[in-house]
């Protein structure tokens, strides 16, 4: 048996877990710079469910496009936070109009958690370029990010960059 390599994934969609504060660095990478307008924000109270459907651009292949001269690529994914207690919003307008970019997500737990444990309750912020921002309070840490269509052609042509 060998180990896996990364290149064993490479045209599979992503479906990654979070727990704890840790985990959601990874996907918190992986979404930054995704776009999405404000009518692909929801929150579902009931099943206390939030969910963003992104255009994700896939970093995880940014190396080998370079690479190989193809065009860099995005993807639709659907990010999904349960347990979410409450969502509030600053700077964001939740129409079809109306594009965002997502920069980063962080989570700060209202309790000292040990290295590994499930995150227990705390507030995940979502930051967006133009000082929008969402928090999701949460009674724990759980976020899902899943790849829901094949990779496409970035519209663009280019990585997003970022200046200091």
């Amino acid at each position: 048996m060998t180990d896996a390599r990364f290149e064993d994934g490479a045209e599979r969609p992503l479906r990654l877990i979070a727990r704890d504060a840790e985990d959601l660095r990874v996907i918190s990478a992986l979404v930054q710079d995704a776009v999405l307008t404000g009518a692909d924000l929801r929150f579902v109270p009931g099943r206390r469910r939030f969910s963003m459907l992104l255009n994700r651009f896939r970093w995880e292949d940014r190396d080998r496009a370079q690479a190989s001269g193809r065009r860099f690529e995005r993807v639709r994914s659907v990010l999904d936070f349960s347990d979410v207690l409450s969502v509030a919003h600053q700077g964001l307008a939740r129409d079809a109009d109306t594009v965002l970019s997502l920069l980063s997500v962080e989570f700060a737990p209202e309790a000292e958690v040990a290295p590994g444990d499930p995150a227990g309750p705390g507030r995940v912020v979502l930051t967006f370029a133009g000082d929008g921002a969402l928090a999701l309070t949460v009674e724990c840490l759980e976020v899902e990010l899943s790849d829901v269509t094949r990779p496409y052609a970035a519209p663009s042509g280019h990585a997003p960059a970022h200046s200091d």
